[in-house]
């Protein structure tokens, strides 16, 4: 073993094989496709409160993905170390919206896909799932079930109630009944007749009725 040997460095020799252009074109494309997955999130979000900063990390996730697919590529005693370390990380932050799951999924399929140098896969692949859920989040249904929530002062006020939901609505059933001292509080699922909800006005007009809420499924509010 000469002296050159000693200070021989295997990490300079793996630098020197490194491919620049390879590189570029991985992570402008990760980009690309991560930005097309921020905007098709942006689009179909339906939740409470829309996370500009969910937004942003699955695009950060799509790229830092496709880098580390790249190295684990490029080296098979790497991939073995990086599936151990990969092995003992976890991710603790809720998820409130299950739809994100599939997009979080999304952005590491794209980058694992890119990685692996499958670019027409990852490209059309991600335009077609970007297309069906364009197509099904935003599809709105006339079916969609409410809950609607009346607090009455009275049993006679109670009927009037019934009576209007019954020629206002396409169905109601009735969940709970809660009577006190204060007065009778129903819970109801109900089924609009389109999108008309002027019938929970009219409710509140009633005599005896305290307040009249409608409250869609998904967490949104309706006045």
């Amino acid at each position: 073993m000469t002296f050159n040997d000693i200070f021989k460095s295997s990490f300079l020799e793996k630098a020197t094989s490194f491919a620049v252009m390879d590189f570029i074109i991985a992570m402008a494309l990760a980009f690309a496709l991560g930005l097309f997955i921020f905007w098709v999130y942006k689009k179909t979000y339906n939740g409470v409160m829309y996370s500009a900063s969910f937004g942003v990390s699955l695009m950060a996730m799509s790229m830092i993905t496709t880098l580390v697919i790249l190295a684990v590529t490029s080296n098979v005693v790497l991939s073995l170390g990086m599936v151990g370390a990969l092995s003992i990380v976890r991710f603790r932050t809720a998820i409130k919206e299950p739809l994100d799951i599939a997009f979080l999924f999304w952005s590491i399929a794209a980058g694992i896909v890119l990685g692996a140098g499958l670019i027409p896969l990852a490209v059309f692949g991600s335009l077609f799932v970007g297309l069906i859920l364009w197509v099904f989040v935003n599809r709105k249904t006339s079916d969609q079930p409410y809950i609607m929530i009346v607090n009455c002062a009275d049993k006679e006020s109670e009927k009037l109630v019934l009576e209007k939901l019954k020629e206002s609505v396409k169905k109601q059933v009735l969940k709970s009944k809660t009577v006190s001292g204060s007065g009778i509080e129903m819970t109801l699922e109900v089924r609009l007749k389109g999108d008309d909800s002027d019938f929970v006005n009219e409710i509140s007009e009633i005599k005896g009725v305290k307040n009249a809420v409608l409250v869609s499924y998904n967490g949104d509010y309706m006045s």
